[in-house]
């Protein structure tokens, strides 16, 4: 069904498709499990404000539960390069026995996911969970509010947790560094590995367009979360 008449227009045509992930960027988060060993999987359902990041994650995984249970994480972020180590844990769960839900899609129980990927834990600074060498991005973090997510439906409220985290260590491979400052990454040297509609994709090199919000000072979004982290 188009939803223009003007021929001038583009049409559209109404859809009803089962998931709307346009595209954000992969996140993989490492927490740490009960017996003093670290889980580590990939997620999409992230953003940004601040030194503040929401996480939306399946109420039933694995770093669901030590995030609720620990209260820290780190979030490392692929690039491109990193694909493969990411593609490596997909379908795995740390949670034993595995979950209904995960059991539907084919999932397997890995308990060494670190070795699994290949990936190479490194210590964090702040936090307990170890963060991943060969992620451009890693960022150490604490649990700042654990939210409901679809609460106005009783079968799957009980589905999905939202996170709120908050930022105590940025670590970033140097090259990313923008030249001539030392607080800034550079967007034409960073470029998140992204997930659209379950596939990998990367950006394209250069700016599409000039930026006029680019012409604001980054300082002036300063948040106190900064500071803190160095208490």
């Amino acid at each position: 069904m188009t939803t223009s008449s003007d021929s001038t227009k583009p049409s559209t045509v109404r859809i009803e498709p089962a998931i709307l992930y346009f595209g954000t960027p992969v996140v993989l988060i490492s927490t740490m499990n009960e017996d003093g060993t670290s889980n580590i999987a990939p997620m999409s359902s992230a953003f940004w404000l601040g030194w503040r990041c929401m996480l939306g994650l399946d109420a039933s995984s694995k770093n669901t539960e030590n995030l609720m249970r620990t209260g820290e994480c780190v979030l490392n972020l692929p690039s491109p390069a990193q694909v493969a180590f990411v593609d490596r844990l997909a379908r795995r769960t740390g949670s034993d026995p595995i979950p209904a839900a995960k059991q539907m899609r084919n999932y397997t129980h890995e308990k060494n996911k670190w070795e699994i990927s290949g990936l190479t834990p490194m210590p964090s600074e702040t936090v307990k969970p170890p963060r991943a060498l060969e992620c451009p991005v890693q960022m150490e973090g604490v649990l700042a509010a654990t939210n409901g997510f679809m609460a106005d439906d009783p079968a799957w409220k009980v589905g999905i947790k939202v996170f709120e985290v908050r930022i105590q260590r940025v670590h970033v491979h140097p090259e990313l560094v923008m030249e001539g400052t030392s607080d800034r990454i550079d967007p034409d040297k960073w470029s998140p590995l992204i997930m659209s509609f379950q596939k990998f994709y990367g950006l394209a090199p250069g700016q599409v367009h000039s930026s006029r919000l680019g012409e604001i000072p980054e300082a002036t979004y300063l948040s106190p979360d900064v500071a803190r982290s160095r208490a």
